[in-house]
């Protein structure tokens, strides 16, 4: 079966060495997208480094080449996903993504930070989706996440009270979510490499 190419996207300050998505870096090799500025996310920067690695990744493969990347994202990191793809001629490499607590920045917790982020992007993703969604996430209210998973056509799951389902929510390697981005995977009859790229080299926040 051909090869997939996973990318983790963090939201703001990364994902600390608990959390879901650096456990399954550390087990399974998949890359994550470093941003240069982790505290400060301004969305062009954000959006021009997700770019950089896409056309890393798809730069000697022919133009009609079958898309083998699978986005990971969690919180700021899903609506990464929906503002790239509005905005980026190369959405059509993207397999499929999974779409975990997204960050509502227009939500009072966030809405200062992350200004540059609103409004959010609410164009329909142009690949098969999965939002994953907690009732009692703090950062984006179980009735906006529905709504960014009709906007962007995901398909809903409601994970019951997880919290921001990061490190905090104790879900350690989180099984439960890998078997989900498996599937996402395996329904186009490909499997993810183990093969990543040479991570940049920036100072990850040990933040959840």
């Amino acid at each position: 079966m051909a090869e997939l190419n996973i990318l983790l996207l963090p939201g703001w300050q990364n994902s600390g060495p608990a959390h879901w998505q650096s456990h399954w870096e550390r087990q399974f090799g998949y890359q994550r997208v470093e941003q240069h500025d982790w505290m400060r996310p301004l969305r062009g920067d954000w959006l021009a480094r997700l770019q950089d690695v896409v056309l890393a990744l798809e730069q000697d493969r022919a133009p009609d080449a079958p898309p083998r990347i699978v986005l990971a994202a969690h919180s700021l990191g899903c609506q990464l996903v929906a503002s790239w793809a509005a905005s980026s001629g190369l959405a059509h490499r993207i397999k499929a993504s999974l779409l975990v607590a997204p960050g509502d920045t227009q939500c009072p917790e966030l809405a200062s930070v992350l200004h540059s982020w609103s409004p959010p992007a609410l164009r329909k993703l142009p690949f098969p989706s999965q939002l994953l969604s907690s009732r009692d996430d703090p950062y984006c209210s179980f009735s906006r996440a529905r709504l960014f998973a009709d906007a962007w056509g995901a398909q809903f799951v409601d994970c019951g009270k997880l919290g921001h389902i990061n490190s905090d929510s104790d879900l350690g390697d989180w099984p439960a979510g890998h078997a989900r981005l498996l599937n996402l995977c395996q329904a186009g009859g490909a499997m993810p490499t183990t093969t990543v790229s040479p991570a940049q080299p920036q100072r990850r926040s040990t933040q959840t």
